[in-house]
């Protein structure tokens, strides 16, 4: 499920906490790396869980207009079509995603005001004018609906992004990954294959279609990654302190640090990475994690540190620091 790009963000998130608590052992480190990475999955089944709240929620207005003491007729003869889809029901009955969703402790309950938002604006929709006014109904004409639903009304939603950071702070940032996840398995539904919960790593999803293939494990790449970024950082940052002199160290910024020392780091111990994939990985990741005005600098830093000759050095196995560094130093 994760790929490359995800491991190195949750992996650089791990060094910028070190960077700014100050101390952090490898321990501590690899247990907040987990938890993250698993955050991330836990964010695609409880967003996939939207479907029968939605669902239900159609219903309930079908049902309140029905009620009304002067009902139109248009009101009395309204389309369950998108209260009754097979989506809903068939989620609503799947053993594995129900057990997955309970032992997760997830429930929309209690979100009946983002669920009514919600469907507010999919019903003033144009796709969902189209998909009611289709007279056939079927599971792949759901699917790609909710399709449309996850694609269109959710990644940018900011009170659902409150909502996810109130439940979970690791899912900051996560959401249009857990959300590509999700439109992945509504194809794989619609296929006829069913929902499962998806491998957490793309290398053991690859090795469950293919058995026996050769390829590098994730897991051992994010959590090398962490680990000799963690025993890394002091090192680098001096480094990087020594090179640029009219730069202070006060001037050198948690986040920056962060993703220089893991840009270093990944060329050091992952020489079948090439050079230019791991500068353009690190690089990209700068574009959304420091600051307008020190990107420029992060940029030329990794650039000269990776395609450069200051790479003599061998990494430290000695595990960083845990308390003679000074609280807030690269705050």
């Amino acid at each position: 499920m994760l790929n490359r790009r995800i491991l190195r963000i949750k992996a650089f998130k791990v060094i910028y906490a070190y960077a700014v608590r100050g101390n952090m052992s490898s321990k501590e480190a690899l247990s907040y790396l987990n938890e993250s990475l698993e955050a991330v999955r836990d964010l695609y089944v409880f967003m996939l869980g939207i479907v029968p709240p939605l669902s239900r929620e159609a219903g309930r207005r079908i049902e309140a207009a029905k009620g009304k003491f002067s009902a139109t007729k248009e009101e009395m003869e309204a389309s369950d079509k998108f209260a009754a889809n097979s989506l809903a029901a068939l989620l609503e009955e799947d053993p594995d995603f129900i057990k997955q969703f309970s032992k997760r402790k997830f429930s929309w309950d209690g979100y009946d005001v983002f669920i009514r938002e919600v469907l507010d604006s999919v019903q003033s929709k144009d796709y969902y004018r189209d998909y009611m006014a289709a007279p056939e109904r079927s599971l792949q004409q759901d699917c790609a609906l909710f399709r449309k639903i996850f694609e269109q009304e959710l990644d940018t939603r900011e009170s659902l992004q409150e909502i996810l950071e109130d439940m979970n702070i690791c899912w900051v940032d996560d959401l249009a990954y857990a959300l590509t996840w999700d439109c992945r398995a509504l194809d794989d539904i619609s296929k006829g294959r069913g929902w499962r919960l998806p491998e957490l790593y793309l290398s053991d999803e690859t090795l469950r279609r293919h058995p026996g293939a050769s390829l590098e494990s994730d897991e051992d790449f994010v959590k090398k990654l962490t680990v000799k970024g963690l025993a890394a950082y002091e090192r680098v940052f001096e480094r990087v302190v020594s090179q640029v002199s009219q730069w202070d160290r006060d001037r050198l910024f948690a986040a920056d640090m962060a993703i220089i020392t893991l840009g270093v780091v990944e060329r050091e111990n992952f020489p079948s990475i090439p050079e230019s994939v791991t500068l353009n990985e690190w690089i990209e990741i700068s574009k959304d994690y420091s600051s307008p005005k020190s990107r420029k600098f992060v940029n030329g830093i990794l650039d000269r540190l990776i395609k450069g000759k200051d790479l003599e050095e061998k990494p430290s196995d000695n595990p960083a620091p845990e308390a003679e560094k000074e609280e807030g130093k690269d705050s």
